[in-house]
């Protein structure tokens, strides 16, 4: 099936992928446009898990200050190469990054951040909270309100402020498989006034 240049050109605007992937995408799914998106996501997420293993120790330290300079965040984000630390994409990833955890206030970056005893604690709470449901669908249930935890208070888990259709965590793997290096938010801290450090 021949692919019109103009669907082409539509598919990198929404994605940002180089113009060969979003014309094999297209390929792939007759030329629907949503289909395809969802063929560069998967394609995103599996060369994200190839890269995972590489060190990153290269990247760079951003902030983002509020129009009211009442409310601040200063975000780590690392990558292989200074090549990539400099590029527009990354630095367009960064500062979207900050933007988002100024705006949802994440405890962590990452799930495997919760402390046992925090998870323990709200597992506890969801178990009391659906306590008279029957107890073949009980373990569902609170591994479904678990998700939605895990979306409230870790950073990869949340969906993104400018497009609430993928997760943060989607949204890096989108950049990973464009430039095809390993990127990590490493870490951030979100200053408030009036507001303890957590």
């Amino acid at each position: 099936m021949a692919i019109a240049a103009d669907l082409i050109k539509k598919l990198r605007e929404k994605t940002n992928a180089p113009m060969m992937d979003c014309k094999k995408a297209l390929e792939e799914s007759n030329g629907d446009l949503d289909t395809a998106v969802d063929v560069l996501r998967k394609r995103g997420q599996i060369v994200a898990l190839k890269k995972a293993g590489r060190c990153a120790k290269e990247g760079s330290i951003n902030s983002y200050i509020h129009s009211n300079s009442k409310l601040g965040v200063l975000l780590e984000v690392n990558c292989e190469t200074d090549f990539v630390a400099r590029s527009d994409d990354f630095k367009q990833f960064v500062k979207d990054v900050a933007m988002h955890i100024a705006a949802t206030a994440p405890s962590y970056v990452s799930r495997e951040e919760v402390p046992g005893h925090i998870l323990e604690k709200e597992k506890s709470v969801l178990k009391e909270t659906v306590k008279n449901k029957p107890e073949n669908v009980l373990e569902k249930i609170v591994q479904g309100k678990l998700e939605k935890f895990y979306s409230e208070v870790c950073l990869l888990d949340q969906p993104f402020v400018k497009d609430d259709k993928k997760t943060i965590k989607d949204y890096l793997n989108e950049l990973i498989g464009k430039i095809g290096e390993n990127i990590v938010i490493r870490r951030y801290v979100r200053f408030q006034v009036g507001e303890e450090i957590k």
